[in-house]
């Protein structure tokens, strides 16, 4: 019985699942295995060829991955969704799922330092070229499209520069060409939901808030189900003309009846099939638990986080506090736009003394840890120019957000004095 509420704290407790079929149980169980039996040959035949859906391997569809898939669809207003193994597959499937070698697709510059370098370097020796641009004047995408290209992506929250994307503006400009928006929505799990804006894919990396414990690494894929691929089939052939890994199958023609979510299918029978980057199922039931909790801990997240800003805006070791609360201008109305019930919990802190003051400050930390994620439970915290955005240029680097000086907070759920406690104790050593 699962739900038709549109509220994330139902949601995420109810869709998708009601008890196992078997057993009865109420909580999802993990289901660890490789494989599944087949009623029949002909059961197994109509399986291969999509003539119905059922599980095959878990390589490619698991029973546990199914209900956390359809509760993040629905949590994100989507058509259907895939698990996979990591953030980084996300963000590789997402774009790959459309594109081939001579294509090209327009990424903005305010991206994570990991998906950077996926795209500038992994990516181009795939032969697929990201086009970056700024994305403070969306008509830069459009500047940086031609008949190759075949996607736009961006994060909706940027880690680290926290300039929210204007989603709807370059969404429009896409949609008149052709072109998808590719959403990251890691950053933003309920505060927005980008295909409400115009956007036609979103993805997470699970391991942040969705999981929110820092347990289990993973990331998923969510169509929208809202962009007509067959209008635009000069624009993207992957999903228009038959592919002869699957029996010459076209994608938009071939899942037809089973609804807009030919992008989807595609993905998990062709990309996750060849190149395996599945998610385990005892990750997806720790997803699952995370997700239960997601709407209770995000309001603490965010609540904790503007009071960090706040004090961080007024310490005299504080250059510049980077926090979509505290923007103002274009970037504010961005944030007001498409946030809805808070600003997100990362805070950016430029610090007076540039790179040794950054250094300082994270040795000095006692209860912050000092790990590369983001949206766990506990507060976190990084220098992101001597790590997660080093291997960028300075240059690069400069484009993202990050400078010498700059650290990236992830603020968690501990009592806010005790946050700000460990922030002000650090601030003075440096």
């Amino acid at each position: 019985m699962p739900t038709k509420s549109r509220h994330p704290e139902t949601v995420v407790l109810h869709a998708g699942y009601r008890s196992d079929p078997t057993t009865n149980a109420v909580a999802v169980p993990i289901y660890q295995t490789t494989s599944f039996q087949f009623a029949s040959p002909d059961h197994a035949a109509n399986l291969f060829a999509l003539k119905e859906l059922g599980n095959i391997y878990t390589r490619i569809m698991n029973p546990t991955h199914a209900v956390l898939e359809e509760r993040i669809a629905q949590l994100e207003g989507g058509v259907a969704a895939l698990a996979l193994g990591s953030g980084q597959a996300a963000s590789l499937f997402a774009v790959q799922n459309i594109c081939q070698a001579g294509d090209n697709f327009v990424a903005s510059t305010d991206l994570y330092g990991g998906t950077w370098n996926l795209f500038a370097h992994t990516m181009r020796q795939m032969g697929i070229e990201c086009r970056f641009v700024d994305p403070s004047d969306p008509e830069n995408f459009r500047r940086a499209t031609d008949a190759r290209t075949r996607c736009y992506y961006a994060e909706t929250l940027p880690n680290p520069k926290l300039h929210v994307f204007p989603i709807a503006e370059v969404a429009r400009i896409g949609r008149e060409l052709g072109v998808p928006l590719i959403m990251d929505n890691t950053a933003a799990p309920i505060l927005c939901r980008p295909l409400d804006l115009g956007a036609a894919i979103v993805m997470h990396s699970t391991t942040k808030w969705i999981g929110g414990h820092g347990t289990s690494i993973g990331g998923v894929v969510v169509d929208g189900g809202n962009f007509d691929w067959e209008a635009h089939a000069a624009r993207h052939p992957l999903l228009n003309t038959p592919d002869p890994s699957y029996h010459g199958a076209i994608w938009t023609q071939a899942v037809k009846p089973l609804g807009p979510i030919a992008y989807i299918i595609k993905m998990r029978v062709t990309l996750l099939r060849d190149i395996g980057a599945a998610m385990s199922p005892f990750n997806a039931f720790m997803f699952i638990q995370g997700l239960e909790t997601l709407p209770l801990r995000l309001r603490q997240h965010c609540a904790n986080a503007a009071l960090v800003a706040q004090h961080l805006a007024h310490h005299p070791k504080v250059a510049r506090v980077i926090y979509p609360g505290l923007m103002d201008g274009a970037l504010r109305l961005r944030a007001d736009a498409a946030l809805k019930g808070g600003y997100g919990s990362l805070v950016g802190a430029e610090l007076v003394g540039g790179r040794e003051a950054g250094r300082k400050f994270i040795e000095k930390l006692e209860m912050f840890y000092h790990v590369a994620n983001i949206g766990d439970a506990r507060s976190l915290a990084i220098h992101p120019a001597t790590t997660t955005h080093s291997q960028l240029s300075a240059e690069e680097q400069a484009k993202t957000g990050v400078t010498d000086g700059y650290v990236r907070l992830s603020i968690g759920l501990e009592h806010p004095d005790d946050i700000i406690a460990d922030l002000d104790q650090a601030l003075a050593a440096i």
